[in-house]
């Protein structure tokens, strides 16, 4: 072990069958910088047993902190598999319909001929609406208001179910308006009542300044994708540059004080784990229910699988979350979850029992496929079987 991992310091446990696991995750931290751990933790729970809860490394570039169990950091679209997990246990309760037109719920969302976009077609990045078409600030993303008024009324890039575009930001805008217009409540509150005070999940979508004592900062990729050479379409460069948010908008606690479900939950790994591992169990977690085995069937229905034209590839999204036609949630096909921007992930693997969630500070390059987390979740799959 390199002398980079050693002073990382990785402590936590495994069960017994899961040792690979710590050796993986202690060899992200021995990568050649600036591609390697700085701070980092991963849980994992097998038929509602927690088998692996380790942290390790600095909360802080300088390394002068620690990461400690419960550090907190961003983990960007890993947000979005869980605002998926309330979309389900919504529509389980009848409060939301998969299939239903958005206007039921947001009757302004008729205007500019999106009458047919219907809530599965939000969920599934197919509804045509990947980013902005008026220009929209850094700081826009804070007026919830002004972003859903901008998306009602936007002209829609194609007719619902015709394209796939993953929708970055606006993701969070749709889905969130939608659930706070069904729900009478924001994701957020829904969050720190079901997830956080019942299931005992460390996460939060609008997070008090009281935690910021333990949140890690994001560290930016070394080397950022070239978004100019990967020569995007429209869709995708919407998605991409309308508005072009930077990691260091992370740090500050106007981002997360703000609710934006496409990319600002906070969490530990296990806060992530925790709710994945009730998906992956029948929907139930130490006594808990969440959601039945059917609620889960129907979460988990496939509802695009053409090419994705941010993301370069045959993506199977159904409603929020993708399933693992990548690889990126280890060996079976079946699992589904989220990534996130820089290397998180969130998943549940319903054939092995199987649920993870890694979370970071240094972001790596890719926009999909971290390394680090594709080793991670291959030497659980293969601790797993």
């Amino acid at each position: 072990m390199s002398a980079i991992a050693a002073e990382a310091r990785i402590e936590g446990a495994v069960a017994p069958g899961f040792e690979r696991v710590r050796e993986v995750f202690a060899m992200n931290f021995a990568r050649p910088e600036p591609n390697g751990d700085l701070g980092a933790s991963l849980a994992v729970y097998r038929h509602g047993v927690r088998v692996v809860d380790l942290w390790g490394g600095w909360r802080d570039a300088a390394r002068t902190r620690p990461w400690t169990h419960d550090t907190l950091v961003n983990v960007y679209s890993t947000t979005k598999g869980v605002v998926a997990c309330a979309f389900a246990i919504a529509v389980e309760r009848g409060a939301i319909d998969y299939s239903a037109p958005v206007t039921r719920y947001w009757p302004e969302f008729a205007a500019a001929g999106k009458g047919d976009v219907t809530v599965a077609h939000v969920l599934s990045h197919q509804a045509g609406l990947p980013g902005f078409e008026a220009p929209t600030s850094a700081e826009d993303v804070y007026d919830w208001s002004g972003c859903c008024a901008k998306l009602a009324a936007q002209h829609p890039l194609w007719a619902a179910s015709e394209a796939t575009c993953y929708h970055a930001g606006t993701f969070g805008f749709l889905a969130g308006e939608i659930f706070r217009r069904a729900m009478g409540e924001t994701l957020g509150a829904f969050f720190a009542r079901e997830f956080a005070h019942d299931l005992g999940c460390d996460l939060y979508l609008g997070t008090p300044a009281s935690e910021d004592g333990r949140i890690a900062p994001m560290i930016a990729p070394a080397a950022p994708p070239d978004l100019a050479a990967l020569n995007l379409p429209r869709a995708a460069q919407m998605a991409m540059a309308n508005p072009d948010l930077s990691p260091e908008q992370a740090n500050t606690r106007a981002w997360r004080a703000a609710e934006l479900p496409a990319m600002n939950l906070h969490a530990n790994a296990d806060g992530v784990a925790r709710l994945f591992a009730a998906f992956a169990n029948r929907g139930e977690l130490a006594g808990v229910h969440v959601i039945s085995p059917a609620g889960i069937a129907r979460m988990t229905q496939v509802q695009s699988t053409r090419t994705d034209q941010l993301l370069g590839f045959e993506a199977h999204w159904a409603h929020g979350v993708a399933l693992n036609t990548t690889g990126v949630f280890g060996a079976n096909r079946e699992a589904f979850g989220h990534t996130g921007w820089g290397g998180s992930f969130g998943y549940a693997d319903p054939v092995t029992g199987i649920a993870a969630a890694y979370t970071m500070n240094r972001m790596g390059p890719d926009l999909i496929g971290d390394a680090r987390a594709v080793a991670l979740a291959n030497s659980i799959a293969a601790c797993a079987a």
